[in-house]
């Protein structure tokens, strides 16, 4: 059959991913006359901005390359190029035009594919700005079609021109595609997609779309799957993992899909990321405090410690009752680790705003914090008002949160040192010969002698010496 004819074809399936699957036989073809001529395996190589979720969608995306014949590689030797993108922060789009101004030349010398995907392609003057001053880009696709990446893919390895596929609408999620995972003994899982919340700083229901849920027993079957091929830990990922299974036919809560992952056999931990506070149920907390395998880690974005600021960014929970919440959550789990999320100089953020937020630092004491500054995102709320906050006075008020979460989260990692712990072994330590890195069930990470041998177990280890963010070990 010639490759031209490929979408005509008769017995091409209408459902997915049986579709998909016949296009990935179609790009192999492609890809092995391509081998012929050059006489050497085609390369690939991916970027990845953004969270967890983009790059659970980065190995889909490589596991599709691969099955067709692809080879993983570094971008100078790279004969496809891929940017999975991400569009929370303005500097997240910055550094991928940054990264597309400088392939230019490497695309002409070397007749490499550029494919642009994920969050920031959702934006439709994005897409415009790539099409003017990037037009050697070879594929754009959004969020909503990246299981279609193989179909996409043999579009554009035909086509003269770049091909745009944005879909606006969600569809149903289509899972059980190839994967390729970064490491072989742990791997994310969606249970979700989208976002229903729309905070107004927030351009992620916008380019997400909005939540729908997973059937459970596709997650569970994904995971029994995993486990089979050696996986011991599962990052469970959605925007908000706790509004879970309210778009099912049969709705359920996260705490009771959490408890039926724990009866899986073989898997030994359990993750999961974001919780937002509003919706984290008290029988969430208490399922988190007896589980034996769910790691004593919780991440719960704060954003402001303003009730005032908290309202304008529509998080609909107060000062008050996020501290609540917390210490309802360290009463029933007292040795659980929090880390938060925390935006400095919001729209209208007042001095007096900025210390509310301190006050919950210091009450809280967080074992860490991810802190931004507020970056204006076009089409959201909080992007139109008026009252920004100068950059300056932000940038001011950052350092002095900085330093104080960087105190308090040393003193807190500091009360270990010396206890024994258990590491889940990830890799070879790259800084210090003859060691290895492991990371703790509350996310710690941890650097001990050892070899490579330790990769993907779980080992106990004595916490010799807390470096403020990390832990040097032993194997005990």
């Amino acid at each position: 059959m010639k490759m031209e004819d490929v979408f005509a074809a008769r017995d091409l399936p209408q459902t997915e991913p049986a579709r998909q699957y016949y296009f990935i036989d179609a790009a192999k073809t492609i890809v092995g006359e391509k081998e012929r001529q050059l006489g050497r395996k085609l390369n690939y190589c991916i970027h990845t901005f953004g969270c967890q979720m983009n790059a659970r969608d980065s190995e889909k995306l490589a596991g599709i390359l691969r099955q067709a014949g692809y080879v993983q590689s570094t971008e100078k030797e790279a004969d496809l190029i891929l940017f999975n993108t991400c569009t929370v922060r303005e500097n997240a789009n910055n550094k991928v035009y940054g990264r597309l101004g400088a392939l230019s030349h490497y695309k002409k010398q070397n007749d490499a594919m550029v494919i642009l995907c994920g969050c920031m392609m959702q934006e439709k003057h994005v897409v415009e700005t790539i099409l003017e001053k990037y037009p050697f880009v070879d594929l754009i696709f959004g969020t909503h079609n990246i299981y279609k990446f193989a179909e996409l893919l043999v579009r554009a390895m035909q086509s003269e021109q770049t091909v745009v596929d944005i879909r606006e609408d969600e569809g149903e999620p289509v899972e059980d595609l190839p994967v390729s995972r970064k490491y072989p003994f742990k791997s994310g899982v969606n249970i979700m997609y989208g976002c229903n919340n729309f905070c107004s700083y927030c351009i992620v229901p916008y380019v997400r779309g909005r939540e729908r849920s997973r059937k459970p027993e596709d997650i569970l079957q994904e995971i029994r799957r995993l486990t089979e091929d050696g996986v011991v830990e599962v990052m469970l990922l959605g925007q908000n993992v706790n509004s879970y299974g309210k778009t099912l036919e049969e709705p359920m809560s996260f705490a009771r899909l959490l408890e039926q992952v724990e009866q899986i056999p073989h898997l030994e931990r359990i993750r999961f990321m974001t919780s937002h506070p509003k919706d984290l149920s008290d029988e969430l907390i208490d399922v988190l405090s007896r589980s034996k395998k769910i790691c004593p880690h919780l991440h719960l974005p704060l954003q402001s410690g303003s009730s005032a600021v908290l309202k304008a960014m529509n998080r609909r929970y107060t000062k008050e009752e996020y501290l609540r919440l917390v210490d309802k959550i360290r009463t029933k789990i007292p040795d659980i680790a929090l880390t938060t999320d925390i935006i400095v100089g919001f729209p209208g953020e007042t001095e007096e705003d900025f210390m509310e937020t301190m006050d919950v630092v210091e009450r809280v004491r967080f074992d860490g914090a991810f802190t931004f500054l507020y970056s204006k995102r076009t089409g959201t709320p909080a992007a139109a008002r008026q009252d920004q906050v100068p950059e300056d006075v932000a940038k001011e008020r950052f350092d002095r949160l900085l330093a104080l979460v960087q105190k308090i989260s040393g003193e807190k990692a500091a009360q270990a040192e010396g206890s024994v712990a258990t590491a889940l072994v990830e890799e070879i330590n790259a800084q210090e010969e003859g060691y290895v890195t492991g990371r703790l069930d509350n996310n710690a990470i941890v650097h001990f002698p050892g070899g490579a041998s330790l990769i993907g177990t779980l080992v106990k280890v004595r916490l010799k010496e807390c470096k403020g963010f990390y832990y040097m070990g032993e194997q005990v």
